[in-house]
């Protein structure tokens, strides 16, 4: 694609530490200083963009390629929480009736889901969903995704009721109360869309939230209950409302907004925000519209989980360099807004519009079909490396952290949206507080480091490739290991080119 070039690193008064590139350099932008302060004070930085990732329907957690996937993810973020649609749906079994119509629960296919990925030490984000058919008023209200969820309320709420209670009873007795107690139980998805048939909807909506998070406290008060999970950043204000109004349990909030949804949709009419705000600034706009909506509210504390999110997705952008600065550049803005986001999704085995024919699709996991890894599994690799403390920096195109040790990790990036043409841009870097024994690394996402693209051309495209071509694309898109940079006067230059994801480190003393 035109809008991927290679990335150039080089220090000043050296020779330019090259990357390896067969085209002609773009013309360069003028040059932003950036001040790096070893010593200055600085804020906690959590890790919140890979605590939790989002994932296609739960019993897609019961195949091989789902679990080698989270095996792979879960190295490069160390993530906690998977959230996926439907552990409720017909094709876990979980819901019968029998002949006089008394429900007959079976966990076997929740258990085996549960179970496996406990043991990959990632803990389920529970999406309470979707309808159980003998349990749906409407039997035949199903969803236009490929596996069909029930999106119909229920046709009894005491045997909804019943189903609830029973669910987290049987989690509580096989797992422990001191395990579950741990996880989040978020009721239902997007009820504000398709998701839900009930009407009308937002007022049916807080009837299902208020029976399953009473049934859920009844069960114990350590289980942790929220929503409303609307798409769009919808119906914050009028759930937090409602659950006050009703003395309804909620121990966090949820909702949903991607970079390419639309600016009415997020923040509606009359908002102020103007129409063609840029997609790289939508999620966190939408996330600090609702951040200061819990503010008002009666309950100001509660934490905020964006539970479903993604960069934009043009032009197949997701498969490609573009979403390592795009994510990094979120990162910068939603910093100090939001407990934790769940980018949608982290892998690519996914059904909703059916199985995936083939790879680089512009399908929205890490890992494309057969478990090859994307440009973004590199960028989050290199984002997890951030330290735990962020240093102050005026700049929108770095990220400036100190680690526990003391030393410094710089993610910095240039970003080009999809079907635009951008120049590279140069960064002058000058460091204070660092001593000249301290060791400075690079590794670098770009168009010929980690980016699985060009490899996969060469390889002529294979609609399904076997697995020894998956380990070969695998093994030659690996992250090259850190390389050596001496600075100059204790400054730094680096050039990069459209959609370049860097990162730096400074290890005191040289890690000795």
């Amino acid at each position: 694609m035109s809008r991927i070039r290679s990335v150039l690193v080089h220090v000043v008064a050296t020779a330019c530490l090259t990357a390896l590139t067969s085209q002609p350099l773009l013309a360069q932008s003028s040059v932003e200083r950036i001040t790096v302060d070893a010593h200055a004070p600085g804020t906690p930085f959590p890790h919140f963009w890979e605590q939790m990732f989002g994932s296609g329907h739960a019993n897609l957690a019961m195949r091989q390629s789902y679990r080698d996937d989270m095996r792979a993810v879960k190295q490069v973020t160390d993530f906690d929480y998977v959230r996926f649609h439907g552990i409720l749906d017909d094709e876990n079994g979980v819901y019968n009736e029998d002949d006089c119509g008394h429900p007959v629960f079976n966990w076997a296919y929740v258990d085996q889901i549960y179970d496996d990925l406990l043991k990959l030490g990632v803990r389920p984000f529970v999406e309470i969903s979707f309808m159980p058919k003998k349990l749906a008023f409407n039997p035949d209200d199903l969803h236009v995704f490929w596996y069909k969820p029930n999106v119909s309320p229920p046709k009894s709420w005491e045997k909804w009721d019943d189903l609830i209670t029973a669910f987290a009873q049987h989690l509580v007795d096989r797992y422990g109360i001191n395990e579950v107690s741990q996880w989040y139980f978020e009721v239902w998805n997007e009820p504000n869309i398709d998701f839900w048939g009930g009407i009308p909807r937002q007022q049916s909506y807080f009837d299902l939230y208020a029976h399953t998070a009473r049934d859920l406290k009844r069960v114990s008060p350590r289980l942790r209950v929220g929503g409303p999970a609307t798409a769009a950043a919808s119906w914050v204000p009028a759930f937090l409302k409602f659950t006050a109004d009703n003395h309804v349990p909620v121990d966090f909030v949820s909702s949903h907004g991607y970079a390419d949804d639309t600016v009415h949709n997020l923040f509606g009419d009359n908002s102020g925000v103007p129409a063609d705000l840029p997609m790289d600034q939508r999620v966190c706009r939408a996330i600090a519209k609702v951040r200061n909506q819990i503010k008002t509210s009666a309950t100001p504390n509660l934490p905020l989980f964006w539970t479903e999110w993604n960069v934009q997705g043009m032009d197949q952008s997701r498969d490609t360099i573009f979403v390592g600065p795009a994510l990094a550049n979120t990162v910068r803005q939603c910093d100090g807004l939001v407990n934790m986001m769940s980018f949608w999704t982290f892998s690519d085995v996914f059904e909703e519009g059916g199985p995936i024919a083939k790879p680089f699709e512009g399908n929205f996991g890490l890992r494309a079909k057969g478990g090859i890894n994307k440009p973004s599994y590199y960028a989050f690799a290199l984002l997890h490396e951030l330290g735990t403390t962020r240093l102050p920096n005026s700049s929108k195109n770095v990220i400036v952290t100190r680690t526990s040790k003391g030393g410094l990790v710089i993610a910095a990036w240039n970003l080009v949206d999809p079907g635009q043409h951008g120049a590279t841009q140069t960064m002058d870097l000058d460091f204070h507080g660092i001593s000249p024994k301290d060791e400075v690394t690079v590794q670098r996402v770009d168009s010929d480091h980690s980016n699985v693209l060009n490899d996969y051309a060469a390889m002529g495209k294979p609609l399904d490739p076997t697995p020894a071509q998956v380990n070969e694309l695998n093994e030659e898109t690996a992250l090259a290991p850190p390389k050596r940079m001496d600075l100059v006067n204790d400054q730094l230059k680096l050039v990069l080119s459209p959609d370049a994801l860097v990162l730096l480190k400074v290890i005191p003393g040289g890690g000795n």
